[in-house]
């Protein structure tokens, strides 16, 4: 195929400007990269988080974590991959294995460097993962932040046959937590305000529901569930705000993953005598490693699980994608198509 000369991007000048739609340079691989043709991205809390402006520079830069599309040339030293495949690229693409390190961290597309909201990008070819045969480039482009991020949180705790795992809420995160677990053949509780979002979790595989505006100690209704045992595994998404409910709802020797702040930054009132005497283990996810990224996929190729994703827009129409995250419209994910 014919790469051009030059391409479009949406580029972020500064903190809280405009976002601007440039044309510029397409750019050629080096040694250990490749250039992929970008054809989807998506949304995350921490996109939005970027978008106003929140997050440092350098500037300007091209947003977005999430990307999805074609390797359409390769540079020198590449092995494994080759023009033709479909990849999408790494949360944390420096993080290629093993536990987190300030270093392995320190890159991330969208914030570091320039991310996905371009025709084509420039990558290193160790923090590209191949995309699973029966996933659309759109369904892919849902998976890097979210669905490793879930990924994550599974592993840490060892999910598996029999036992129980909360989820809060119907985001990203949330939804992909609920199938993975339920593949994993573990039960699923659901936590969220809205029925009908909770009607959609059920159909993806949650077991039990609660509303947490009808029940709102719906920690009480978790151990009544397990028969006063408690969960394995508590996916907080809420922060501040649900993190006591967690740690109440968890079992001696259960594990609370911290993987969102929703609620906001403050500091959360739990119970430290709590935590103590049952054993728990709180424990901070920020996504996960290349390796855990290419493990999840392996995954989803054998149970053939596909993304929830209730809107999808053009790249061009980013203001109405956030508009509807912001007002929390959304169950699962919100996908960009780049055409």
């Amino acid at each position: 195929m014919s790469i051009p000369d030059r391409q479009r991007a949406v580029v972020m000048n500064g903190p809280g400007a405009p976002l601007e739609t440039v044309h510029r340079p397409v750019g050629e691989p080096g040694p250990g990269q490749v250039l992929v043709e970008v054809k989807a991205s998506s949304l995350n809390f921490h996109d939005n988080i970027n978008l106003m402006g929140l997050l440092p520079g350098p500037w300007p830069r091209v947003p977005m974590s999430d990307g999805a599309g074609e390797i359409v040339a390769v540079g020198s030293g590449v092995d494994g991959l080759q023009v033709g495949d479909r990849v999408m690229g790494a949360f944390h693409p420096s993080w290629l294995d093993g536990p987190p390190t300030p270093e392995s961290k320190r890159d991330l597309p969208g914030d570091t460097e320039d991310g996905w909201l371009q025709r084509y990008r420039v990558a290193d070819a160790t923090g590209q993962v191949r995309t699973p045969d029966h996933l659309s480039d759109i369904e892919a482009a849902t998976v890097p932040c979210a669905g490793v991020t879930a990924w994550s949180a599974l592993r840490e705790a060892n999910i598996g046959e029999g036992d129980v795992v909360v989820a809060q809420g119907t985001g990203g995160v949330s939804l992909f937590s609920v199938q993975l677990a339920r593949a994993l053949g573990a039960t699923v509780i659901l936590t969220s305000s809205s029925d009908d979002k909770l009607k959609i979790g059920s159909d993806l595989g949650a077991t039990h529901l609660i509303n947490y505006r009808a029940t709102s100690d719906w920690e009480t209704e978790v151990k009544r569930l397990t028969a006063g045992r408690g969960a394995d595994l508590i996916v907080d998404l809420g922060g501040p705000a649900t993190l006591p409910h967690s740690v109440h709802s968890a079992r001696v020797g259960g594990i609370v993953a911290v993987i969102g702040v929703l609620s906001g930054f403050d500091t959360a009132p739990i119970s430290v005598a709590e935590v103590m005497l049952n054993n728990l283990r709180i424990i901070g996810i920020t996504v996960g490693s290349v390796r855990a990224h290419r493990d999840l996929c392996e995954f989803i190729s054998a149970k053939r699980i596909k993304p929830h994703i209730s809107h999808v827009f053009d790249w061009e129409k980013l203001d109405e994608a956030l508009a509807v995250m912001r007002a929390g419209e959304h169950v699962g994910k919100i996908a960009l198509t780049i055409p």
